[in-house]
């Protein structure tokens, strides 16, 4: 039986060490919106607390910067035209410094949908969101495409390769998880074999609060508040 525990990975982070990591980011308006992988959807795991990413890192940044507000308006089976048609102006209106976007998995899906066709929503859908003057940021899924799954896997490389691109071109902060170790461990997905575990939210989390806080890192001093 694997006793590994959140208190115990090596991929995770404590609340007070992400608290410090993110002391010196300059965010203090995060908002998450796309499909379950932002809503937060996935099984709980023993020995890890049942919060997902997204709340996670909201919870961290709130803890180093009490002012700071957060919306997430993340839809389990969303596709693109849902979170253009439902979300985006929501997202708007709250005026993001720091959004999250993921989806586009679903539309992968849809009856004659391609890579390329997704990548020129999730284009579109990026330009709209950059211009509300927001750092933007993505992570690719993880290869689990193993198994049963396997004769997904040519499909989510490309969108990997998709998500990559897109990320590139709008200067958003791209976390990668398509290699990541703990995409191997048996307490990565859920038992639908698609969804992050808790366990996986958590792994999730950390390693894009590492991300934030390097990018901050080398933003101009006078960017970054304390």
């Amino acid at each position: 039986m694997n006793a590994r525990t959140e208190a115990t990975d090596p991929f995770t982070l404590a609340d007070a060490e992400a608290t410090t990591l993110l002391r010196h980011v300059p965010w203090r308006r995060f908002a998450v919106l796309g499909d379950s992988t932002a809503a937060g959807t996935g099984d709980p795991w023993p020995g890890y607390e049942t919060v997902p990413w997204a709340d996670r890192l909201a919870r961290w940044l709130l803890a180093a910067h009490p002012r700071t507000d957060y919306l997430n308006t993340g839809e389990m089976g969303a596709v693109l035209a849902d979170v253009r048609a439902r979300q985006l102006s929501v997202i708007e209106a709250f005026r993001p410094d720091l959004v999250h976007l993921s989806c586009g998995g679903n539309d992968l899906f849809l009856r004659g949908a391609s890579v390329p066709d997704v990548e020129a929503e999730l284009d579109d859908l990026c330009t709209r969101l950059a211009a509300t003057g927001a750092q933007l940021s993505m992570f690719t899924f993880a290869d689990v495409f193993t198994g049963r799954m396997a004769p997904l896997r040519p499909l989510f490389t490309e969108f990997a390769q998709a998500v990559r691109r897109v990320a590139h071109r709008h200067d958003a902060i791209l976390t990668e998880f398509w290699d990541h170790p703990a995409r191997t461990r048996p307490d990565w997905v859920s038992a639908d074999l698609i969804h992050l575990t808790m366990a996986g939210h958590a792994v999730a989390a950390a390693e894009i609060a590492k991300n934030l806080a390097r990018h901050a890192a080398d933003l101009p001093p006078e960017l970054v508040r304390g």
